[in-house]
């Protein structure tokens, strides 16, 4: 367990430990994408309870780019006054926090944006909303939203930011065959299809300088019929480290990959957890930069595990901070009991319902017990 709780840096970030919170959609944000008091608790909390690095929401670059309610927003200078009051509650401990931003392409919801979504390909036996192929100009355009995004992330006080470029947004998109299908300089080949990622990289660090921690989510594959492998996202990877991002979180699967998607249930036993394990040996084998590896970590043996065989540098987990915001504390403490979370998802089903994330197992114990000293 030493490991797990010794002192560490990302290009100068400072990290207590190195257990991460994978960033996720919280629904807590305002309807123009400014942060709430709601939100600034929950960092709060999560910083109280020792998390050594928070990635904070889905943070969209562009409105165009937004894809569900509450989801927080980084497109405009206007919203830079309750982001600075949640990097200021973080640093009052010993935790920090990078944002994650992102734009949703052929997902963004037209309820919230008032346009046809735009993506990097017209795929109609693929996705059958409406949605329009971007145009070229329309690709640089993200990228500099994004480093325009990342100039904010940095004024308002964050530790670094992070592109998501998983799951099946956009970036995930432009490196999936089964999204990308253009037979320009963005398509075809890894190196074209990983190319918008690299100009959002370019866009971020003209923005940011080489000192601010900028790091990557991405998959590991799709887990779809002629989707994203591992042999082309460990291609991309090298691309990334040979262009400057200084860390790499590992996942896998979209919305459209089923049981192999990113978000699983029924994490039940320690053989369930760690669920790209074998993936994240071929990257470890490759990479000079550190790796972040999330996928259904529940205990603390399997946490140390995954260090000790070489399977990452860092250990992130998302739904059980949900539950137990102080799991890193309770861990660090002596207690070393498994995660309480059940790896259910209701959390994200209330989510939906736009009353922010919660989990509905805890509230429910929380409320029985209320009602017992009523």
């Amino acid at each position: 367990m030493p490991k797990l709780f010794e002192a560490t840096t990302i290009n100068g970030m400072e990290l207590a430990n190195r257990f991460v919170r994978s960033a996720t959609w919280e629904g807590m944000a305002a309807e123009d994408g400014s942060c709430t008091p709601q939100l600034i608790d929950l960092m709060a909390k999560l910083a109280k309870g020792d998390v050594g690095l928070i990635i904070s929401s889905y943070a969209y670059v562009l409105p165009e780019g937004k894809a569900r309610i509450g989801q927080l927003g980084f497109y405009k200078d206007d919203l830079l006054e309750g982001l600075q009051e949640m990097t200021q509650v973080v640093h009052e401990t010993r935790s920090k926090v990078v944002a994650q931003i992102v734009h949703a392409g052929i997902y963004s919801d037209p309820q919230f944006t008032g346009q046809v979504p735009l993506a990097p390909s017209h795929i109609p036996d693929l996705v059958d909303t409406p949605h329009e192929e971007m145009s070229i100009e329309y690709i640089q355009e993200i990228s500099e939203a994004f480093g325009d995004a990342a100039r904010r992330a940095r004024e308002a006080g964050f530790d670094g930011v992070q592109i998501h470029a998983a799951h099946g947004y956009l970036h995930s998109q432009f490196l999936s065959p089964v999204y990308n299908r253009r037979k320009d300089a963005y398509g075809g080949s890894v190196e074209n299809r990983a190319r918008a990622i690299l100009e959002a990289l370019d866009a971020i660090r003209a923005a940011v300088g080489s000192d601010f921690p900028v790091l990557i989510k991405m998959n590991c594959q799709d887990f779809l019929d002629g989707g994203l492998i591992l042999e082309d996202s460990l291609k991309v990877a090298d691309m990334l480290q040979d262009n400057g991002i200084d860390a790499i979180e590992l996942s896998g699967g979209t919305f459209m990959s089923g049981d192999l998607g990113p978000v699983r249930k029924g994490i039940t036993s320690k053989e369930k957890e760690v669920y790209f394990r074998e993936e994240a040996k071929s990257f470890k084998e490759l990479l000079k930069v550190p790796l972040i590896l999330v996928g259904g970590i529940r205990s603390v043996e399997m946490a140390e595990q995954a260090l000790d065989e070489g399977l990452a540098d860092y250990i992130s987990m998302c739904r059980p901070f949900i539950r137990e915001p102080d799991l890193v504390k309770r861990w660090s403490s002596g207690d070393q009991r498994k995660a309480t979370c059940i790896s259910d998802s209701q959390c994200r089903d209330v989510a939906f319902l736009g009353e922010g994330i919660y989990c509905v197992i805890e509230k429910k114990i929380q409320e029985k017990k209320e009602r017992g000293k009523a």
